[in-house]
């Protein structure tokens, strides 16, 4: 976009000079802000040189040679220029349309577009300083050649007329900013039409920071004696304080930015005294809430522990909060500790860098180059301070991403990353690292660490196309062009790390950042275990390499020097900014004939290091693999067991479902097969969502942990109807309940509570997207909103449930004497209580026991054991409720008998009449209806002693 704005200072005995702003097509470039840079200078001279020609042909009124570039600025790329006419009243639309070709062929791009006669002037109706919370009037007065309707704008933006934070009057005259805060600091234009195009009035306005009276503790005890009570008050350097004292301003001792009252407490008057510390010559502030702070003394005659003239008196565990000291901000709170001391722990921030944490919430582009070396420049001469303070590295790490993040549409140069780098060299020092782990222990480290290396990447990306070099004490940077191979070795001390790329084909930019610090501060987590507080979990080991690249690089090792040689396991690792963990996606180790060197090879770029584990454990990939084979193996035997399970179902129904309780148990049989089986066939959906993308899909992802989460529950549900059952059937054996009833009951706890309690967990968790595990499988999400819980509480709560009732069933049978007993029926009772513990706990319990234990450990043999129990439970309901049921294989073998039967006759009838078929005949048959009768007779036995017999009927039928 082009655009020409005018400036106008006329005076009819001498030439206008007016100024004019020319948008060029292309991002800025910091090098622009220096007149001295080769760049600067080559622009303006072509812009100067086409401004001149097209002018002098086409405007009689312009004067040659006047034509001067002032500056450049961002937005994209403003060109500011000046040239001098003998009128105010230009024509220029033909000799900018000119200017446009002449730059297009020069090489420095533009868009033919509208162009804008601006004039700075003053807007605002307030002639002093305009503090917070004031209103701000601002008066728009066009010039009578100005025509069309005032539109208002703040730095740009189209001020609406329908705003809460604005007001404009019905002629549009007329701007009142309501309440205004520092966030208001602007450029405010009004814009209307004249001689055709948009004629722009503007100020640039100002707002005060917000006062910040800092007076320490409100309320401080002391005894009441005659003793002298210091109070300080501090604020930023731009306000002046006093202290008042019932309406007396008071006499303190001043020194920068506080003042201190000395005040006497006499044995005589021990009364509350307040006092109020305000701004001083400001009382039109008086209305606002930030004008005054006031402390109250007390006095008290109590014993303390802790004694001081300016923070009161206190006891053991007591705090009190004070102001920093003199060239500080911020607030030290004190602990009363033994021996009756006040202990510091300073949250203190050295005022210059408090000042320029106020300038960065309203940094332009074009303040970049000044900004960065007045930060340099002041954590160099605050050192000492910001190494031991914990809010000060996070505000330098806060304001370096300030300036990542407006930095992204333009070039950075050499000068503006080395003053980027210095400061980043001071924060990763060894004089920090306790800071850092302050921060660690604080659980706000990962959050700084991680904005300080986005910030680093991304600045990196818009480096200048020149080739350079910074070396700092922990940091190098190395930019180049490279073409073919190319080899790069860290010049840092104690770090021999080495890049490669063995084809270049096309010349390519690359950028290339090593930090040996910088692993102190990075959290150690990856994207299979976010928890960087355990103690086994992996470690940085190495160096850490930023690289960037303006083309896609396929292959590029390093060898990276171990910092710990006692550790083992290296994993070639990236930071994944998207799943938030070292990834190991693309990299792979590679065998070194090299003592204390790792050697890692990837097909991507960004940041790298190696991790370590402090035991030797098998590779992350390596693990994962076997434990893939186990988990399906043992799911294809899971799926074709409870098909089998199903089918035998079936077959034997009717034999085996006589009596209520028999019925029952097989219903439960049945739900509890069909629940696992498509519990897996979601299993093996969400396993091949989650191979195929990274991080997992929430929208393919999250309707088979839906259905995984519902008929795993399922699952449990009807093993509490199994054992209910059996609490119903063992210790109230008088109570008798429909079938009917059995069958409703056993459905809304079976189906329903499963139901809801899914229902729940994802109406609760999937609104922040945390219902699904971010990374390597679909399945409830466990680091951020712990919605796991939802099946693992009410799973190990059944669990429990059912162990006792099994508890209280065998108490109950061997008070009836079964312990004791020589009859088979109770002795088959023992046999009955002993599988139903081995079905309910062993299998069930210890499965997702052992599954709690994976989220906690990274122990190979816990993950192997869980996922052997956990893809075999199909397999073990068919064994332990199917196969060595006794009625079932009676059944089951009648069935195949009859099935026999008939076989043979068909093959009797063809063959002809012969006695020896015949008899083969007769003896199967007689066979078969002895058993047929034989088991008549003890369904019928089974079922006259239903009262007696229902548990073991239950367990064995």
């Amino acid at each position: 976009m082009f655009w020409i704005l005018l400036k106008n200072c006329i005076n009819p005995k001498v030439p206008a000079v007016i100024t004019m702003l020319m948008r060029l097509i292309e991002d800025f470039d910091i090098t622009l802000t220096n007149p001295s840079a080769e760049k600067y200078q080559k622009y303006a001279k072509i812009i100067e040189s086409a401004i001149d020609k097209s002018y002098f042909l086409t405007v009689p009124t312009y004067i040659k040679d006047s034509a001067k570039v002032t500056r450049f600025r961002a937005g994209s790329t403003i060109a500011e220029f000046t040239i001098n006419s003998t009128n105010d009243i230009l024509d220029l639309g033909t000799a900018n349309t000119e200017i446009t070709k002449i730059l297009n062929d020069s090489g420095i791009p533009l868009n033919r577009d509208s162009f804008s006669q601006s004039v700075q002037t003053t807007l605002s109706s307030t002639t002093g300083k305009i503090y917070p919370l004031q209103s701000m009037v601002l008066n728009c007065v066009p010039p009578d050649s100005a025509q069309g309707e005032i539109i208002w704008t703040m730095n740009k933006d189209v001020i609406a007329i329908n705003s809460t934070k604005y007001t404009i009057t019905n002629d549009r005259k007329t701007l009142i900013v309501k309440s205004a805060s520092q966030s208001d600091s602007g450029r405010y234009s009004c814009t209307t039409q004249k001689n055709s195009m948009p004629y722009i009035q503007w100020q640039h306005i100002a707002i005060d920071s917000l006062p910040n009276i800092n007076v320490g503790e409100k309320e401080r005890t002391f005894s009441c004696e005659n003793m002298p009570v210091q109070l300080r008050c501090c604020i930023d350097v731009a306000y002046k304080i006093e202290w008042v004292l019932d309406g007396t301003v008071q006499t303190p001792s001043i020194e920068s930015g506080c003042i201190t009252l000395d005040h006497k407490i006499q044995t005589e008057d021990c009364s509350d005294k307040i006092f109020t510390c305000r701004l001083k010559d400001l009382p039109d502030l008086s209305i606002y809430s930030y004008f005054s702070k006031s402390v109250t003394v007390k006095t008290s005659t109590e014993k303390f522990n802790c004694k001081n003239e300016s923070l009161g008196f206190g006891l053991y565990g007591a705090t009190v909060n004070g102001p920093c000291e003199s060239g500080n901000d911020g607030i030290i709170t004190y602990t009363c500790e033994l021996p009756g001391i006040w202990t510091p722990t300073r949250n203190c921030v050295p005022q210059k860098i408090k000042e320029l944490e106020q300038k960065a919430k309203f940094l332009v582009v074009d303040d970049i180059p000044v900004f960065l070396a007045d930060l340099s420049n002041a954590t160099e001469q605050n050192i000492n301070q910001i190494t031991q303070s914990t809010v000060t590295v996070q505000t330098i790490v806060d304001m370096l991403s300030k300036i990542a993040d407006i930095s992204q549409n333009i070039t950075i140069s050499q000068p503006v990353m080395e003053n980027f780098l210095k400061t980043v060299d001071i924060l990763l020092s060894n004089d920090t690292k306790d800071t850092w782990q302050t921060l660690a222990n604080g659980n706000t480290t990962e959050n700084t660490s991680i904005e300080l290396l986005r910030a680093i990447e991304t600045i990196s990306e818009n480096l200048s196309n020149d080739t350079f070099n910074i070396s700092k004490n922990s940091i190098q940077l190395n930019r180049n062009t490279i073409k073919g191979s190319f080899n790069e070795l860290s010049q840092l001390p104690n770090s021999t790390t080495h890049i490669e790329i063995p084809a270049v084909l096309e010349p390519t930019l690359i950028t290339i950042i090593f930090f040996t610090n910088l692993d102190n501060i990075l959290p150690t987590r990856n994207t299979t275990n976010n928890d960087s507080t355990q103690s086994n979990v992996n470690r940085i080991n190495g160096d850490v390499v930023v690289i960037k690249v303006n083309q896609t690089i396929n292959n590029i090792s390093f060898t990276f020097d171990i910092t710990d040689e006692t550790l083992g396991n290296p994993q070639c690792v990236f930071w994944n900014f998207i799943l938030d963990g070292w990834d190991s996606t693309g990299c792979e180790v590679r065998p070194l004939n090299e003592s204390g060197k790792v050697k890692c090879e990837c097909n991507h770029t960004t940041s790298f290091s190696i991790l370590m584990s402090p035991f030797s454990v098998m590779p992350d990939k390596d693990l994962d693999k076997y434990l893939s084979y186990i988990t399906y193996i043992g799911v294809a035997i899971s799926m074709a067991s409870l098909i089998l399970c199903l089918i035998i179902e079936i077959i034997v129904w009717k034999s085996t479902t006589r009596n209520d309780t028999s019925y029952m148990r097989h219903v439960s049989i049945v739900n509890i097969a069909v629940s696992l089986l498509i519990a897996d066939i979601c299993f093996i959906i969400g396993a091949a969502v989650a191979e195929q993308e990274q991080p997992t899909s929430v929208g393919r992802c999250s309707p088979a942990v839906f259905f995984m989460h519902f008929f795993y529950l399922a699952l449990f549900f009807w093993m509490l109807i199994s054992a209910l059952l059996l609490f119903y059937r063992t210790v109230m054996v008088l109570s008798q309940m429909s079938r009917a009833n059995m069958m409703a009951i056993a459905f809304i706890v079976g189906y329903g509570a499963p139901l809801l309690i899914a229902v729940i967990t994802v109406a609760s968790t999937a609104g922040p997207k945390e219902y699904i595990t971010k990374t390597n499988a679909c399945w409830l999400n466990w680091f951020e909103s712990k919605a796991l819980l939802a099946f693992v509480v009410p799973a190990l709560t059944i669990v429990a449930i059912n162990l006792l009732v099994l508890i209280v069933v065998l108490y109950k049978m061997l008070r009836r004497g079964v312990g004791v007993a020589t009859q088979p029926d109770e002795k088959h009772a023992l046999v009955v209580i002993a599988r139903c513990v081995a079905i309910l706990t062993p299998i069930f319990g210890l499965t997702w026991g052992f599954g709690i234990g994976t989220m906690v450990s990274s122990d190979f043999g816990i993950h192997v054991v869980f996922a052997i129990l956990n893809s075999l439970q199909g397999f073990f309901i068919l064994v332990f409720g199917t196969l060595l049921d006794s009625k079932i294989r009676e059944a089951l073998a009648g069935k195949l008998s009859l099935s026999n039967l008939s076989s043979n006759r068909t093959r009797s009838t063809s063959a002809g009449p012969s006695s020896s078929g015949l008899g083969f005949f007769n003896r199967i048959r007689r066979r078969y209806v002895y058993n047929i009768s034989d088991a008549s007779a003890s369904s019928s036995e089974a079922t006259s002693s239903n009262n007696y017999s229902a548990s073991d009927t239950f367990m064995s039928a």
